[in-house]
C-alpha cells in the first residue's frame, strides 16, 4: 500500500453476514479491501427471535483489530452501515436492555389493524410517506407498548442497530438519519420524529433523540475500545448508516440529485430496491397506493424507491436444484438461459407465492400453470421466466417513477451484486428501453468510505466522490437491442401483475 493512501474502514453489517471492509483512498482513486468477514443471522430463544448483538460486536472489534495491525496510523476514521427498522434500548447509566428483536419476530402480527383502528393507513402514510411493513419499527414499538413491556418503562434511549454499534465504539448516542426514516416514524418533511403520530398510538417518544444527518463526526473511539483494537486516534463517522443508502451514494451518476431526476437506480441483490434521489419527499395518495416509500438519503435527500423480489427467486431455484443433486454453479445458470427460447412464459415476482415457497421452482411451474401459460421444463426455461420477469417489473416501476416524479428517466443505474449478472443488465435495458449503466459490485462499503473522506474534507462533495467512484470502479453499458419484442410480452406481464 502506498504511503500516500489514508484508509477508511467500513463495517457493513447484512442479515446473514457482516464484514470490514478498508477503503484506500489516495486522493484520486479508491480501492477496496476486505479485511475481516463473519456471519450473522437470527438466534431463537423461548420462542423469540433476536439478534446476537455481543457476537456482532467481538466479530466487529476483531476485524478493527486486524485493520489496525494491517494499516497502522494510515487509519483515519470507522462507520457502520446495518439493515433498517431493528434497534436496541439503552437505560439508566446507559444500561443495555437485552439483545435487539430481530425483524421477523413475530411479535408484530396483527398490529396493522391495531394502528388502523387508532391512526388511519392514510394518515400514518401522510405523517412519514413510508411503505407500510409489519416488520417496521413503528409495529414492533406498538406491540411492546400494548404488551406492556417492561423494557419500554426502563428505556431512556432507542438507537438503531448501526446507531448501537456507534454508541459501543464512542459512546456517543445519535439517531442518524437515513436509518431512522426506516422506521416509520419520521416526518419526511421536517426530517424530525413524528411526535404527533406517536403520540396518538400511545408510543413513548421520552427515549427519542435528535436525528443527524450522514456525516456527523462522532468523536474518537472509546480509550477502551481503541486499547483492545490497536487503532489510534482514529474518529467515528456517520455514513449513510441504512446500507442502500450507502449504495445509493455509490452510484457513478455524474448529475447530483435534481427537482426532475433523469437517473433511477437499482440496488440488485436478493432483493431490489428501485427508486430515484430527490431533494424532496412525495407524499401524495398514488405514492401510497403504489406502495413506494420516501427513506433518508446523503446530501440531505430522499430516496423515492419500491422493494422489489430481486435474485431471490433465481437463488431459491438454485438450492433446491442442489438439494435435488444437480449443483449448477451462476454462470451455467445464465448459460442455459441464454439458450433457452424467449419470453414464453412469465410470473409476477411480487406474488405472495413467492416470498418463502419450500420448492421454488414448483412455484413456478404452478404459477405459470394455473395462468395458462406453458410451463417451464427444466434449470435454462425456469431461469430465463426469471429473469425476464424481474426485468419486466423494472419496467413497470420505471413506469410508475416516471409518473410519480413528473419526468423522464433515461438511464438506469444498477448496482450491487446483481450487476454481475449480465444476461439480467441486457434484459433490463431491453426491457425498459433505456440505457443501463451496471456497477459498481461493493456499492454499499464504497458509498460507506467516501461518505466519511467527504466528512473528512478529503472530498468536496457527492458529486465529487461519485467522480473518483466512476474512475476508480468499472461499470459496464447496456444499450437497448432488441426492445420491440418486449412490448407484447409486457402487456401479458400486466395482467399477470394484476391478479
Amino acid at each position: 500500500m502506498a504511503e500516500s493512501q489514508k484508509v477508511y474502514l467500513a463495517v457493513d453489517l447484512g442479515a446473514s453476514s457482516g464484514r470490514v471492509v478498508a477503503g484506500l483512498f489516495d486522493g484520486r482513486r479508491l480501492a477496496l479491501e476486505e479485511v475481516h468477514r463473519f456471519e450473522n443471522g437470527p438466534v431463537l430463544t423461548a420462542g423469540r427471535m433476536y439478534w446476537d448483538l455481543l457476537a456482532l460486536w467481538s466479530h466487529i472489534q476483531h476485524g478493527l483489530q486486524a485493520a489496525a495491525t494491517k494499516y497502522g496510523d494510515r487509519v483515519a476514521s470507522v462507520g457502520v452501515d446495518t439493515w433498517g427498522v431493528d434497534f436496541g434500548l439503552l437505560g439508566r447509566n446507559d444500561e443495555l436492555l437485552g439483545n435487539p428483536y430481530h425483524y421477523r419476530d413475530q411479535r408484530t402480527a396483527g398490529m396493522f389493524e391495531k394502528a388502523f383502528a387508532i391512526v388511519s393507513r392514510g394518515e400514518i402514510f401522510a405523517h412519514t410517506g413510508l411503505q407500510f411493513m409489519e416488520l417496521n419499527t413503528l409495529y414492533q414499538l406498538l406491540a411492546m407498548t400494548l404488551q406492556k413491556s417492561p423494557l419500554l418503562d426502563a428505556a431512556e434511549s432507542l438507537l438503531m442497530m448501526p446507531d448501537l454499534f456507534h454508541w459501543l465504539l464512542t459512546g456517543e448516542k445519535a439517531n442518524e438519519f437515513t436509518d431512522a426514516s426506516t422506521t416509520q416514524m419520521v416526518d419526511p418533511l421536517t426530517k424530525t420524529w413524528s411526535a404527533p403520530l406517536l403520540q396518538r398510538l400511545g408510543i413513548p417518544t421520552h427515549f427519542l433523540g435528535p436525528i443527524v444527518q450522514p456525516g456527523t463526526r462522532l468523536g474518537p473511539l472509546r480509550p477502551d475500545v481503541a486499547e483492545a483494537t490497536g487503532l489510534r486516534g482514529v474518529q467515528v463517522v456517520l455514513p449513510g448508516t441504512h446500507d442502500t443508502a450507502s449504495a445509493v451514494m455509490a452510484v457513478p451518476a455524474a448529475s447530483i440529485a435534481g427537482a426532475t431526476p433523469d437517473w433511477c437506480y437499482i440496488s440488485s441483490g436478493t432483493w431490489s430496491l428501485m427508486g430515484v434521489e430527490s431533494p424532496q419527499p412525495v407524499v401524495n395518495d398514488k405514492c401510497r397506493e403504489l406502495n413506494f416509500t420516501n427513506e433518508g438519503g446523503v446530501g440531505d435527500t430522499i430516496r423515492l424507491l419500491k422493494n422489489i423480489a430481486g435474485l431471490w427467486l433465481l437463488q431459491e431455484c438454485r438450492r433446491v436444484w442442489k438439494q435435488e443433486g444437480q449443483d449448477y454453479g451462476w454462470d451455467d445458470l445464465v448459460r442455459q438461459a441464454s439458450a433457452a427460447a424467449p419470453l414464453v412464459s412469465l410470473v409476477a415476482p411480487d406474488d405472495g407465492r413467492f416470498v418463502a415457497p419450500k420448492n421454488m421452482p414448483a412455484a413456478i411451474r404452478e404459477f405459470c400453470s394455473q395462468t395458462g401459460q406453458p410451463v417451464p421444463a427444466g434449470a435454462g426455461p425456469t431461469v430465463r421466466c426469471i429473469l425476464e420477469s424481474l426485468a419486466l417489473r423494472y419496467r413497470m416501476v420505471l413506469g410508475w417513477l416516471q409518473e410519480l416524479t413528473g419526468t423522464p428517466i433515461g438511464t438506469i443505474h444498477i448496482v450491487g451484486g446483481g450487476t454481475q449478472n449480465r444476461l439480467l443488465c441486457q434484459m433490463a435495458a431491453d426491457a425498459c428501453n433505456c440505457r443501463v449503466v451496471a456497477g459498481p459490485v461493493e456499492a454499499t462499503a464504497i458509498g460507506n468510505v467516501m461518505m466519511q473522506a467527504v466528512s473528512a474534507g478529503d472530498l468536496g462533495s457527492i458529486a465529487e466522490a461519485r467522480e473518483v467512484i466512476r474512475h476508480s470502479f468499472e461499470a459496464e453499458e447496456y444499450a437497448p437491442q432488441n426492445p420491440a419484442g418486449w412490448d407484447e410480452a409486457y402487456a401479458r406481464f400486466e395482467q399477470l401483475a394484476d391478479r
